[in-house]
């Protein structure tokens, strides 16, 4: 269970899949991470794991795990995890780079288990770029934090990728008066959305460099806040 501070008044879960192709029909997640924030837009905690696709990890020139990492780590089924990531997201609007990608292979993975992930409240901050003005060169993670003077993380690692959207996530934010009141809106709307239970209990997450931490102990919450001004992976 998740403790109170973390679920008491909703927020935002920024999340960030890799993945072992681009359909979340055919293909599977293989690594997700989710940075959690407050209604402030300030750091909570960060949960991480490598995810056993049950088959080829796919491009590795792009998101970097090998197959030998994964059976290395002992890496968990998203079926192992997915109560505990169902707690870290339950309440809180969905955030990510091109979030509906996101989403559509989260959503993919728990229907293979019988759960149907609810019409959760999204922000993207791809959408929010391309309101920007000046628009950034282009719509990349990547361009779009270059742009915004986002630098220095782990591109292609989920964790690293989550991190960079959740600080350009709150640099718009804090950018544009009309965002925050935006965010209200959809926090209210998350309030009310009715989430799945899912019995059982997490396996350890297991983070890429192979450490195994329970769920509630990934990544201390104190730690959190340098680590995402930062920006390191």
């Amino acid at each position: 269970m998740l403790p109170g501070r973390l679920q008491a008044r909703g927020g935002f879960a920024v999340v960030d899949v890799e993945a072992t192709g681009s359909s979340s029909r055919r293909n599977r997640v293989v690594e997700l991470a989710v940075v959690l924030m407050d209604r402030d837009f300030l750091p909570q905690g960060e949960f991480s794991t490598l995810v056993d696709p049950e088959g080829p990890v796919g491009p590795t020139h792009i998101h970097g795990i090998e197959s030998h990492h994964v059976e290395a780590a002992r890496a968990p089924l998203f079926s192992q995890i997915a109560p505990g990531l169902l707690g870290l997201l339950r309440g809180r609007v969905l955030v990510g780079h091109n979030v509906g990608c996101d989403r559509a292979f989260l959503a993919a993975e728990y229907g293979r288990i019988g759960i149907r992930f609810p019409e959760v409240p999204e922000l993207c901050t791809m959408r929010m770029a391309a309101q920007r003005e000046p628009v950034p060169r282009g719509l990349s993670l990547r361009a779009c934090a270059e742009a915004a003077g986002v630098t220095g993380w782990s591109a292609h690692t989920a964790l690293g990728d989550a991190r960079a959207t959740a600080r350009l996530f709150t640099a718009y934010v804090r950018e544009h008066p009309q965002w925050p009141a935006h965010a209200e809106q959809e926090l209210a709307r998350a309030a009310g959305v009715e989430w799945p239970r899912l019995a059982g209990t997490d396996a350890p997450w297991v983070e890429r460099r192979g450490a195994e931490r329970p769920l509630m102990r990934n990544v201390p919450v104190q730690k959190v806040a340098s680590s995402v001004r930062n920006g390191g992976a």
